[in-house]
């Protein structure tokens, strides 16, 4: 069956589109962009589905998009969409908006107990049976004309996503509804959240094993290599790559030669910034006591395998008695913050990251078998 192909490729067009869209129960939104040699997505293609067209936006050709964030932002619209995350980066940074109510499909199917991450084309096949078409996703979204191949693919998109949503949504009870509802807007929030640049040296690998005048010297790594990959729009190996941060902060040289010889060090880097790093690892060595960071805290020991072990099974049980997909019950970081904030001994406090729903259903049977854990003998 050929897919009704509407092309907007002008501000007025959309303004239009957007229009009639905000008079619908929902509509199905998807992105395509190139993120090779950049920090962020370059918008490339928007498509729309409204369960019977498919609609492509043209974002090389449109410079306002205020009626789209109005669009993304209407609650009484609900946003269809599949394993969103950098979706949700291309529209933030095209619009400055995000979209709520957002539906993630992906997340429906684990509700459904389908399956835990499904990729699109499965999901495709496993509710409509339909087979998609391979080999576009890595194709140049920038390039134009696109080819018939790339439009066809792009329009598939839309309107099948369309149709799993109007498949899946009356299979979800109310409460699985609204904990999907719940999840999208998890998603939104994580990423208005502003990473603090200060923050990103506790992510790092190995940061636990270093000294508190060590960490100083990462801490002001990583803040300097965060904020440089947005201000020159490239990705953060470009900048310094991930591997050589820790031996930096742990040997801190102080000349080229030195500097040149850290681990998986790009030349590149020495000699684009290598002045200005051993300046800033000399600055940062010289910090007062009083400016180091705290310790990072040391991963779980072996011995705390167990207690995860016995609160994922906790999960697992109760996600058996919803019929979900166990995976959705539980994160592992979750699971390990809560261990971490009370062990061996306890007492242990919830996490911040265990929220809503989970919180409620979960919170105090997790407090309750690591105070019976314990008391055994």
């Amino acid at each position: 069956m050929a897919i009704d192909i509407h092309w907007i490729r002008d501000n007025d067009s959309l303004g239009r589109h957007c229009a009639q869209w905000q008079q619908l129960a929902f509509v199905a939104l998807d992105t395509e962009f190139m993120r090779v040699d950049t920090f962020y997505p370059i918008a490339g293609l928007i498509q729309i589905g409204d369960g019977e067209r498919a609609y492509l936006i043209d974002p090389l050709s449109i410079d306002r998009w205020q009626p789209l964030a109005a669009l993304l932002e209407d609650p009484a619209v609900v946003k269809v969409v599949h394993a969103c995350s950098e979706d949700l980066e291309v529209l933030l940074r095209l619009t400055g908006s995000l979209p709520v109510p957002l539906f993630d499909t992906q997340l429906a199917a684990a509700y459904l107990n389908l399956g835990f991450s499904m990729g699109y084309s499965r999901l495709v096949q496993e509710v409509l049976g339909i087979e998609l078409p391979k080999g576009e996703t890595r194709s140049d979204w920038l390039q134009r004309p696109l080819s018939e191949t790339q439009v066809s693919y792009a329009a598939e998109d839309a309107v099948h996503l369309a149709e799993v949503y109007t498949r899946l949504h009356p299979k979800l009870s109310a409460d699985k509804y609204a904990w999907v509802l719940e999840d999208g807007a998890e998603l939104v929030a994580n990423l208005r959240r502003e990473v603090d640049p200060y923050e990103v040296y506790r992510e790092a690998k190995l940061a636990w094993k270093l000294s508190r005048a060590q960490l100083v010297v990462l801490r002001e790594l990583c803040a300097w290599r965060e904020r440089e990959a947005r201000a020159r729009d490239l990705p953060r190996n470009r900048i310094v790559r991930e591997h050589s941060l820790w031996p930096l902060a742990k040997s801190q040289p102080d000349n080229l030669v030195a500097l040149a010889r850290i681990e998986d060090m790009h030349p590149r880097t020495v000699r684009q910034d290598g002045e200005f790093l051993l300046e800033l690892i000399k600055r940062a060595a010289s910090a007062p006591m009083d400016q180091w960071p705290p310790e990072v805290p040391e991963p779980l020991p072996i011995e705390a395998s167990a207690l995860i072990k016995r609160l994922r099974a906790l999960g697992q049980a109760e996600a058996e008695r919803l019929g979900i997909a166990p995976e959705l019950m539980l994160r592992k970081k979750t699971l390990e913050a809560l261990i971490k904030s009370g062990f061996p001994d306890g007492p242990y406090q919830l996490p911040d990251s265990l929220r809503g729903w989970r919180r409620e259903l979960m919170g105090q049977a997790l407090l309750d078998s690591l105070a019976a854990a314990g008391e055994q003998p």
